[in-house]
């Protein structure tokens, strides 16, 4: 019989629900591929004694986290943002500022972790989290630069030799169009992200890694750039990636 791998996964944040996030993991790495995964929206859930229990880690979400709130202004679904909001007592006006979550012992955690034999799949705006931790930036590879706003481009494979990037074919998406300072060798890069209407972002350029795939220490690490919708994430080409991704971290291949 089979042994079912599972994975633990934390996800979902201000700007990317946990919700679609679940719903295309759901689909792709799990009803798909045969994934067990433990979903977590919960931060605090990121530490030694967790990680100990599943040979992989995922992990899907920024780092910062909102406790007074996003301001009156902020977008809610289903709420028209341009509508006054009435609140009868009023509601006290919070500044919304945000806050890192991730603590020392949580970067130092990820990093044992993998470096112990873990397996470590980084999505799309983990980058947000490097800023604030500099253990979890050595294991993810790499710190954010930002991102335009949602558009079109083109996901190429610049090594397709890599057992992740296998029978994958360049793809095209509607997402965001991750910038990042890559902090690794480059021949662990693996695709990169092209805009191929020539739009640029900041002095950065239109190109910009999208993958890669190292081992790190016992473990092995990928990260992947795009996620921001679930048609992103189902994207053919891209599931084939993702399902490559997990079955080299998992030493399947």
């Amino acid at each position: 019989m089979t042994t079912v791998q599972k994975a633990f996964a934390l996800i979902g944040d201000r700007y990317h629900n946990a919700d679609y996030i679940r719903t295309a993991l759901g689909k792709t790495l799990v009803r798909d591929h045969g994934l067990a995964i433990d979903f977590s929206d919960e931060v605090t859930q990121l530490n030694a004694d967790t990680l100990e229990q599943y040979p992989m880690l995922i992990i899907f979400r920024d780092g910062m986290l909102w406790p007074d709130g996003y301001g009156p202004s902020a977008h809610y679904p289903g709420v028209d943002p341009q509508a006054e909001a009435v609140s009868d007592p009023a509601v006290p006006l919070l500044t919304p500022n945000s806050m890192p979550w991730i603590t020392p012992a949580q970067g130092q955690a990820v990093r044992a972790y993998v470096e112990a034999g873990g397996a470590a799949l980084f999505y799309h705006n983990s980058t947000y989290i490097s800023p604030y931790n500099e253990d979890f930036r050595h294991v993810q590879g790499s710190v954010t630069e930002g991102h335009p706003a949602v558009r079109p481009y083109r996901v190429e494979m610049t090594n397709k030799k890599h057992p992740i990037t296998r029978d994958v074919d360049d793809f095209v998406v509607t997402d965001e169009q991750h910038f990042m300072a890559y902090d690794k060798d480059p021949d662990h890069v693996l695709a990169e992200s092209v805009n191929d209407d020539g739009h640029t972002f900041k002095e950065l350029g239109s190109r910009c890694q999208a993958a890669w795939a190292y081992d790190y220490g016992k473990g092995r690490v990928t990260y992947l750039a795009p996620g921001h919708t679930v048609p992103a994430l189902w994207n053919p080409e891209y599931e084939k990636m993702q399902h490559n991704a997990v079955r080299w971290l998992l030493r399947q291949v």
